[in-house]
């Protein structure tokens, strides 16, 4: 079986295994160093890194093919890449940057098939005197007017 198959094929069966458990990212260099990026509903374990890491190293044999594994979680610098990923961040604040490079900041309030909803909160001029009020809306955004998607880090 072709080198690359068979890391899919063992991941594959790694994460049939743990079903809280999903692939972000699964890269190739020109060298055969592999990187794989899991995310989980409960978040990722540096142990959950260590069992995929052992479901994919000792089940291939290096003299036939040397190559590196690296497996990491994603973190917060990770875009938002599927709908299992933003489902897992309902209620939190985030970045996004539309494909027209307009961004957007507010709580992901749902989450379906095609689209997200959030919650944004400005405050706007009062229509009548001076002054500004408090808005709260909703806004839904399809996944195919997001460009990037990260959640907002806030101290």
């Amino acid at each position: 079986m072709e080198f690359r198959k068979k890391i899919e094929e063992l991941l594959n069966n790694f994460l049939e295994e743990r079903k809280d458990l999903f692939l972000i990212d699964l890269k190739f260099s020109a060298g055969d160093d592999i990187t794989v990026i899991l995310d989980g509903d409960n978040g990722v374990s540096l142990q959950d890194c260590l069992d995929a890491s052992r479901a994919i190293e000792f089940n291939m044999d290096r003299e036939d093919h040397d190559f590196s594994l690296q497996v990491m979680s994603a973190g917060l610098s990770e875009p938002l890449s599927s709908e299992r990923q933003f489902r897992k961040n309902i209620g939190r604040d985030l970045d996004i940057l539309m494909n027209d490079s307009t961004k957007i900041e507010g709580e992901l309030a749902k989450v379906d098939d095609e689209k997200i909803t959030l919650i944004l909160r400005y405050r706007k001029p009062k229509e009548v005197g001076k002054g500004k009020v408090d808005v709260e809306e909703e806004k839904e955004i399809p996944y195919s007017e997001i460009k990037k998607a990260l959640v907002a880090i806030k101290f």
